[in-house]
């Protein structure tokens, strides 16, 4: 049987007790799943004679969306009496413009979409408005409102400043006056030891009130005569790693008793590759991603330290162990960024994008085959530490020959470790390879060689391993029906674009971003593990007879997406979300709130 576990509506009422509960935030059910299994016939070498684990991932999931649509507030009273409920406090100054805006944009106003802001702001109602706005002032690259009109501060001239820029250049018409410090780096920064967060939302709770209509400011402070103060610079204290790499840096970030608290691993020789793959069999619901938040969580998935670049050895590391206002385009689960929508996604880059306009043609006309192309990033791949690499590990995944090779060397092969087939109920004589040659078109574009030499890009470690393939741009990938989506040195610019086209995407990360709460797997994407050792089962289950249902995912989500991943919905998610985080730097901001539609006393 399936996992039962509470409904959206008791999800909602968990939510609410976060700041009590902060566990939760690593442990979330949003995509656990309760249900029947449906029936149906696997084909393509595959053993399932009656049902399949897929389809019942896919019947719940579809449940959950039902459930999130009955939540949709149409009017403004209604969605300020949902955000008491699961906030605990009035809606902020300006929510009733900021509603207004939402449905002039033909917006869906569901309050679990913006979850995240919550996630992101509550451990900032324990330190002071003034230190807050000291701290922000501090960080040289920030977008500033002052007099509704947007400012951009950076000490030297950097493409997604500008288009973060642009961004809130849309809402200063909207907006109180705010510093707003944004991290421009790859990387993530902040790691706020978990026992100290917990105990700023054990404060923020202990101090919340809900003010009486009477007593209620409906008006943000000015910031301008603060502008004069002469305030002592902020040290954020920006650190590199200790011995022991990021992963020791990061993992404060994660509960007490978490298997990252609990569990380091010993010292890896990678010249005999890490095979850590045991436990998403664990977590994993036969095999499949049955909870994508626990999937990509490193504070659960320890063995992430040896199989993701991020923390074997990243580009750049420059991370603080304090709670600062600092935004950003994703995380980690144990950062502590304040996220927005990132900045490649808004600036309508065709790199990124494939084109405003691209989405590809017609679900019958594509290739029947997954596509993958881009570089070999993650972090500094060098000689002693490649294998651990996640985009290495899949492009050797992907080759046929290397898995061939593993299918002859008990499943293992330089960097990766192959399925049970038996467990995935695939067929050995061949057929993976056979799913790999026929169904399958990956390659790297560039190795990325530690160090490099631009007069000689060859790289004698990887070239024994990797062809370099060549380059694909994106609206030409639209026009196969598969495409696997995975980390770079952070979190993969290409998701939106891929959400927004007519083929389907089939998402690994570790990485946090704003519309996670908006997307269901097995509705909207196909969830795939980091080791990407359930990507075999997952090719199988569609191209054995089901086409058809890979369709409906891939077109089911580009139309979701067409509602809740617009321009138009990163301009209201960030508008709330600066509405949100004004009121916390602002010297009355228990006081702060919208009673518009409160009627008597």
């Amino acid at each position: 049987m399936l996992p039962t576990l509470t409904s959206r509506a008791g999800r909602a009422l968990a939510f609410s007790a976060l700041v009590t509960l902060f566990l939760v935030w690593y442990t979330a059910s949003d995509n656990y799943y309760s249900g029947t299994a449906t029936s149906s016939t696997f084909h393509a070498g595959n053993g399932y004679n009656k049902s399949h684990p897929i389809d019942a991932l896919m019947n719940t999931a579809e449940t959950d969306l039902d459930e999130i649509l009955s939540t949709e507030s149409h009017d403004i009273a209604t969605a300020a009496e949902r955000y008491r409920a699961r906030r605990g406090r009035h809606p902020p100054p300006g929510f009733a413009e900021w509603f207004e805006f939402a449905k002039d944009k033909n917006a869906l106003v569901i309050e679990e979409f913006f979850d995240q802001i919550y996630h992101d702001l509550t451990p900032y109602w324990a330190l002071q408005p003034k230190e807050l706005r000291r701290q922000a002032r501090s960080i040289p690259t920030r977008v500033v409102i002052r007099n509704n009109t947007a400012i951009l501060k950076t000490d030297e001239p950097r493409n997604w400043m500008d288009s973060w820029h642009d961004l809130v250049s849309k809402l200063e018409d909207y907006l109180p006056d705010l510093d707003m410090p944004i991290n421009v780096m790859d990387e993530t920064r902040l790691v706020v030891p978990w026992e100290t967060v917990n105990e700023y939302i054990q404060k923020e709770l202990r101090d919340r009130i809900m003010p009486s209509q009477s007593n209620v400011i409906s008006e943000y402070m000015s910031l301008n005569e603060w502008d004069q103060e002469d305030l002592e610079a902020y040290d954020p204290g920006f650190t590199i790693p200790p011995e022991g790499g990021y992963w020791q840096m990061a993992k404060v970030g994660c509960p007490p008793g978490s298997p990252a608290r609990n569990n380091t691993l010993p010292m890896i020789d990678f010249g005999t590759p890490p095979w850590e793959f045991d436990n998403f069999e664990r977590i994993s619901y036969h095999g499949y991603v049955g909870n994508f938040t626990l999937a990509k969580d490193p504070c659960v998935r320890p063995e992430m330290q040896v199989l993701h670049g991020t923390f074997l050895e990243p580009v750049s590391v420059s991370t603080s162990h304090k709670l600062l206002p600092l935004f950003g385009g994703s995380k980690l689960p144990m950062n502590n960024e304040i996220l927005l929508p990132p900045a490649m996604y808004w600036a309508q880059n065709e790199h990124y994008s494939g084109g405003e306009n691209e989405h590809g043609g017609a679900w019958d006309a594509k290739i029947n085959k997954a596509v993958w192309r881009g570089a070999a990033t993650g972090g500094r791949a060098r000689e002693p530490n490649w294998t651990g690499f996640q985009r290495h590990r899949f492009m050797s995944m992907m080759n046929a020959t290397s898995v061939q090779q593993a299918e002859q060397n008990n499943s293992h092969g330089i960097n990766f470790r192959l399925p049970n087939y038996a467990d995935y109920k695939l067929n050995g004589d061949g057929f993976v390879t056979e799913l790999l040659e026929q169904h399958t078109d990956t390659g790297f574009n560039h190795l990325v060689c530690t160090p490099y030499n631009e007069a000689d890009p060859t790289c004698p470690y990887l070239d024994p391993y990797f062809e370099i393939a060549a380059g694909m741009p994106m609206k030409k990938m639209y026009n196969y029906k598969y495409l696997p989506d995975l980390d770079g040195n952070s979190f993969s610019g290409r998701y939106r674009g891929f959400m927004l086209s007519t083929s389907l995407p089939i998402k690994a990360t570790i990485y946090n971003e704003w519309h996670d709460s908006r997307l269901i797997p097995w509705v909207h994407f196909v969830p795939m593990d980091t080791t990407y050792i359930d990507f075999y089962g997952i090719m199988a289950y569609f191209l054995g007879g089901r086409d058809e249902v890979a369709r409906k995912i891939a077109l089911a989500g580009k139309a979701w997406g067409e509602k809740v991943l617009r321009r138009e919905d990163m301009e209201i998610y960030t508008y709330r979300l600066l509405l949100e985080y004004a009121r916390i730097c602002d010297d009355r901001r228990e006081f702060l709130g919208y009673t518009g539609d409160i009627v008597g006393p």
